[in-house]
């Protein structure tokens, strides 16, 4: 707060400072950075000039002027490597609902925003996005043992799915305890694991001590689930080369 109000009216909160305090983004809060009408040199912020300030892009978040989430997500965009820029965007899903239709609606009036063909292809799954060690681990073991792989982190049934086999009608969500002790959380999951049985998938769910200390028995239950996939599904028996 003190940050924007050192850089006067219409000053809001942007960069990686907005990621952070909206939760795009982890570990330690970085340097204030602040977006505002007039040129400001503050010692220890960064105080980017920005004439004009488009008010579909103003928030407040815990009472501070912040860009709003979508705005940040297409902002983070220039300077987040791809792993950390996919995860901002995930957590701007689950934290804020913003869809990838939000994040167009901002690109459309940013047709210069740096990497935003990077971004695109986040939001509209036209790339394999992994967000955790448990998901790189069980992709990995999945490559190892020759198993067919998932398309990640990808719309179904209106939610975002951790794996899914759509040629295998199976969906498979991953649980870390970090992400997934809360009440909403909890819900979520219920939510997903229905829709893919209304979809006519079926459903495992694996955790950690799943992926990273019984490999074996996982791996066995996961050709098991995609054998059973090929047989009632559309396509016939196949692993990858």
């Amino acid at each position: 707060m003190a940050a924007v109000k050192a850089c006067g009216d219409g000053a809001l909160l942007s960069g990686r400072a907005a990621g952070w305090i909206e939760g795009l983004i982890r570990g330690r809060p970085p340097k204030p950075e602040v977006i505002a009408p007039t040129e400001r040199r503050i010692p220890g912020l960064r105080c980017r000039r920005a004439r004009k300030l488009d008010p579909r892009d103003h928030t407040t978040h815990k009472g501070i002027p912040v860009t709003t989430v979508a705005k940040t997500t297409v902002d983070l965009a220039a300077t987040l490597p791809y792993p950390a820029l996919a995860r901002a965007f995930h957590e701007a899903g689950i934290r804020h609902q913003i869809t990838p239709e939000d994040i167009e609606e901002v690109l459309t009036r940013k047709p210069n925003a740096k990497r935003a063909k990077q971004l695109r292809a986040i939001i509209w799954g036209d790339s394999e996005v992994t967000l955790s060690r448990l998901e790189d681990r069980f992709i990995e073991l999945l490559k190892a043992d020759r198993l067919d792989l998932p398309v990640t982190n990808r719309p179904a049934g209106g939610r975002y799915v951790d794996c899914r086999w759509p040629e295998h009608t199976l969906t498979v969500e991953l649980d870390s305890y970090t992400y997934h002790r809360s009440r909403h959380a909890w819900e979520e999951d219920r939510k997903r694991e229905r829709q893919a049985r209304a979809r006519g998938d079926d459903f495992r769910r694996f955790t950690w001590g799943d992926v990273f200390e019984r490999p074996a028995a996982t791996l066995r239950e996961m050709g098991v689930a995609l054998a059973a996939g090929e047989v009632y599904g559309s396509t016939s028996p196949r692993r990858i080369a």
